[in-house]
């Protein structure tokens, strides 16, 4: 009786991974589209209040701790540099009960090209760290 359950169990798990990974994999697309458009209150939507940001490389490189402050930044680099078309590529997802990462090569076209290695991390289903790393030769764009 007891293995049914455990086998139950680990299936509802499974089945709420799925479901958590989509919503996060869909939420890092949506937030690298809002930073093309240079859509500052879009990108801000899924921040925790105290959510961390590093920014490697660059004119905006450091580290940002705080809605403020990260707003403060990508109003800095929209103003700057949008609007811009994105390419995704290489997007991946991993998940368990107490958060997912996404990863994604991610390049942004405008005035200049931009190769970011990004990496994202929600818990609860709130964008809490994030890494911006600036990567002139990443490949496969």
């Amino acid at each position: 009786m007891l293995n049914r359950y455990g086998v139950l169990v680990g299936v509802l798990c499974l089945s709420l991974s799925s479901a958590v990974f989509a919503v996060a994999g869909g939420e890092a697309q949506g937030h690298f589209k809002a930073i093309a458009a240079g859509q500052v209150d879009q990108i801000m939507h899924g921040y925790a209040d105290d959510a961390h940001f590093e920014w490697v490389g660059g004119p905006l490189n450091g580290s940002y701790a705080g809605t403020e402050k990260i707003r403060e930044v990508w109003m800095k680099f929209a103003k700057a540099n949008a609007p811009l078309s994105v390419t995704v590529k290489n997007l991946e997802e991993n998940a368990n009960p107490a958060g997912e990462t996404v990863t994604a090569n991610v390049e942004f076209k405008g005035k200049n090209v931009i190769k970011v290695r990004y990496v994202l991390t929600y818990r609860g289903g709130k964008l809490v760290n994030e890494i911006w790393q600036i990567d002139p030769k990443l490949s496969g764009y």
